[in-house]
C-alpha cells in the first residue's frame, strides 16, 4: 500500500521547489502563522465569531452616531441666537420640544461645549462625540470585513471604544452633581458606549492572537480617527456665526446710580467690570441663569449687583397677572436682610414650584414660611418699610425703560441681548469685559 505523506490533507499546495527535511514533513511554517494557528486551536478563540460580535459593535456606533448627531443639529440650529424646539427622547429624532428639559438645561449649561468665550456658543462636545462615533462605526466595520481578524484588530477597537465610555461617566457625573439636569439623548450616548465597548471586548476574547509588531497599524488607524474629529471641526468652524457684535449689546441704563440702596450683592466678584443682574426670585429663567453664570466662572470676571424685579402684580403694577406668585414677598425678605439674602435666594430658587403652589391658594402662607426658615425676618418682613424699598426697587426698573422681563443683565451699563444669555452667554459677556477693560474699567 503506498506510504502517503502525513499532510496529504494540508489544505495549502507546496511548491515544487521547497526544500523538505529528512523525514519528508513539510518545513515549518513561518513564526507568525504558526503562532496563530496555535493559539486559535488551543485557547477557544472563534474569528466567526469575533466577527459577529463586531456587527454590534457596529450597530452600537451607528446608535451612538444617531445620539450625537441629533443632539448635535440641535446646538447648530441655535447659532442664529433664537429660540428652537430641541430633540429630548431615548428615540433618536423623536419629541422635538420648545419647553424645558433636561436635554435643553444641559445644552445651554456651560458643559456643553469648548472655547466659549472664544466664539459664541463653542464648540459642541456632542460634535466631537459624532466624529468618535462615525469613526468606530467605519472601524468595525472594515474590521469585520479583515480576511484575518485577529487581537490585533480588537485590541485597537477595544481601547477606541475605552474613550467614549470613559467620556460618558465624566459627563455622566457632572449631569448629576453641577448640572442637576438628565438629558435623554445623553442617556443614549453613555448606553450605546457601554454597549459598544461590551462588544469590543467579547469579540477581543473570541479573537486569535496574532504574533508581531502592532504599534504600526495602530498609529496609522489612530491617525484616521484624528482625522474624521479633525475635519468635523474644521466643517464646524467654517459655518460658524462670524458677524456676531455681542459687545454692542441691545440698549443701555439711563440711571446707573443706586441712590436708594436696593441693589443686592449675592456674589462676591472681584472682576473689573460693573454689572448688573435684574432677577425675580421666583423665576426658572433666572434660576438657571445664575447656575449658568456660576458654573462659567464669570462671577470672578464682574463685580455683580442684583435688582429685584419680581412678576408678581401684589406689588408690581407692571403685570396685569401674577406670573410668578409669591416673587414680591420673597423679594421682601431679600431686602430685608442684605448679609443673609444669598441665602435666602438659594432657598427660594431651590423650592420655587413650592413656594408658586402655595402662593395660587393661599398668599400668606409665603410670609410664614418665610419667618420659619428665617425667624430673623420677624418685624421686617411686611413692613411698610421694606415694602417701600421694594417699590423703589421696581421704579429703578422705570427710570431705565426695562422692558418687563426677567432675567436681565447689563455689563458697564450696555444690556446683553436676550439671545446671548443661552448659548452665547460666556462669549458675549467676555468680549463687554474685554470692552470695559480698554476703556479702564471702574
Amino acid at each position: 500500500m503506498p506510504d502517503y505523506p502525513s499532510q496529504m490533507n494540508e489544505p495549502n499546495i507546496l511548491p515544487d521547489d521547497l526544500d523538505l527535511p529528512a523525514e519528508g514533513r513539510p518545513a515549518e511554517r513561518s513564526t507568525a502563522a504558526y503562532e496563530y494557528s496555535i493559539n486559535a486551536s488551543t485557547m477557544g478563540s472563534s474569528p466567526d465569531q469575533a466577527r459577529k460580535l463586531l456587527y454590534g459593535s457596529a450597530a452600537a456606533a451607528f446608535l451612538g452616531a444617531l445620539f450625537s448627531g441629533f443632539s448635535t443639529s440641535d446646538f447648530v440650529a441655535h447659532l442664529d441666537r433664537q429660540v428652537h424646539s430641541i430633540h429630548c427622547s431615548f428615540i433618536p429624532g423623536a419629541s422635538a420640544q420648545l419647553g424645558e428639559s433636561g436635554c435643553r438645561t444641559v445644552m445651554m449649561s456651560p458643559y456643553s461645549s469648548l472655547f466659549r468665550e472664544s466664539m459664541w456658543g463653542g464648540l459642541p462636545i456632542s460634535l466631537l462625540a459624532l466624529a468618535v462615533f462615525c469613526y468606530l462605526l467605519a472601524r468595525s466595520v472594515t474590521f469585520s470585513l479583515e480576511n484575518t481578524l485577529t487581537k490585533r484588530h480588537t485590541t485597537y477597537l477595544l481601547a477606541a471604544w475605552t474613550l467614549p465610555v470613559i467620556m460618558s461617566v465624566i459627563y455622566g457625573l457632572i449631569s448629576a452633581s453641577a448640572i442637576g439636569a438628565l438629558c435623554k439623548l445623553c442617556v443614549g450616548v453613555y448606553l450605546t458606549s457601554a454597549v459598544g465597548w461590551g462588544a469590543a471586548f467579547l469579540a477581543h476574547r473570541k479573537a486569535p492572537v496574532e504574533v508581531g509588531d502592532h504599534l504600526g497599524a495602530w498609529g496609522r488607524w489612530f491617525a484616521v480617527g484624528c482625522a474624521y474629529v479633525l475635519t468635523m471641526v474644521l466643517i464646524f468652524l467654517v459655518f460658524s456665526p462670524k458677524d456676531v457684535a455681542p459687545a454692542n449689546g441691545c440698549g443701555s441704563l439711563v440711571k446707573r446710580s443706586d441712590d436708594a440702596g436696593i441693589m443686592l450683592t449675592l456674589h462676591q466678584g472681584r472682576g473689573q467690570a460693573d454689572a448688573v443682574a435684574v432677577l425675580d426670585p421666583l423665576c426658572p429663567a433666572c434660576r438657571a441663569f445664575d447656575k449658568r453664570i456660576a458654573a462659567s466662572g464669570l462671577h470672578d470676571e464682574l463685580a455683580m449687583k442684583t435688582v429685584l424685579f419680581p412678576l408678581d402684580n401684589s406689588c408690581n403694577w407692571m403685570v396685569k397677572d401674577a406670573l410668578h406668585p409669591g416673587a414680591c414677598k420673597v423679594s421682601e425678605a431679600l431686602l430685608c436682610d442684605e448679609q443673609r439674602a444669598p441665602e435666602v435666594m438659594a432657598w427660594a430658587f431651590e423650592h420655587q414650584e413650592e413656594i408658586k403652589d402655595k402662593a395660587k391658594t393661599n398668599p400668606k402662607s409665603v410670609h410664614s414660611d418665610l419667618l420659619k426658615q428665617f425667624p430673623h425676618l420677624k418685624g421686617c418682613l411686611g413692613s411698610g418699610r421694606i415694602k417701600n424699598k421694594l417699590n423703589k426697587s421696581l421704579r429703578w426698573a422705570v427710570a431705565n425703560a426695562l422692558p418687563v422681563l426677567t432675567p436681565q443683565l447689563f455689563v458697564e451699563g450696555t444690556r446683553v441681548c436676550d439671545e446671548d444669555t443661552d448659548l452665547g452667554l460666556e462669549y458675549t459677556v467676555a468680549a463687554m469685559v474685554d470692552a470695559a477693560k480698554s476703556k479702564g474699567g471702574r
